[in-house]
């Protein structure tokens, strides 16, 4: 299961969490990872954006134990966004442009991936190609 003390599934994500605001992650809790779980992989996209599916933060290596991020907590390795940064950037959808939704991807794997600090979103997904045991997913809105 994952979800966030800043909104709940299918709510707004909070101002300060977006380009408008502080732009800082926001908290992310879990739990219930499967038996054989070694790692987890954070994946945050719109498929709302104009483009196409834009990524917002890419992270891996992280401890099934340790059940959450804080507040702008960095995951411990990072991938490229489609900022062209690595790290967490928020929602920040074209003006007038309506509502976002922004997916919130969490994987389960058996393995650690050995992935290079600032790896694309081509890159973790290949990665986690067979490696996946389950996925856990919490929604969030945004408008601007």
């Amino acid at each position: 299961m994952l979800q966030s003390g800043a909104f709940a599934k299918g709510e707004p994500i909070p101002r300060r969490h977006g380009c408008e605001g502080q732009d800082l992650s926001p908290p992310l809790a879990w739990s219930g990872a499967p038996e054989g779980t070694r790692s987890l992989a954070l994946v945050v996209d719109d498929p709302d954006a104009p483009v196409g599916t834009f990524t917002h933060w890419l992270g891996w290596g992280l401890d099934p134990a340790a059940q959450g991020l804080g507040e702008g907590e960095a995951a411990p390795v990072e991938g490229r966004n489609d900022f062209g940064t690595s790290g967490y950037r928020g929602p920040c959808p074209p003006p007038g442009r309506g509502r976002h939704r922004y997916f919130f991807r969490l994987y389960a794997l058996d393995f650690d991936p050995d992935l290079r600090p600032g790896a694309g979103k081509g890159e973790l997904e290949r990665a986690l190609e067979g490696h996946t045991l389950a996925v856990a997913e919490l929604i969030g809105t945004y408008e601007r």
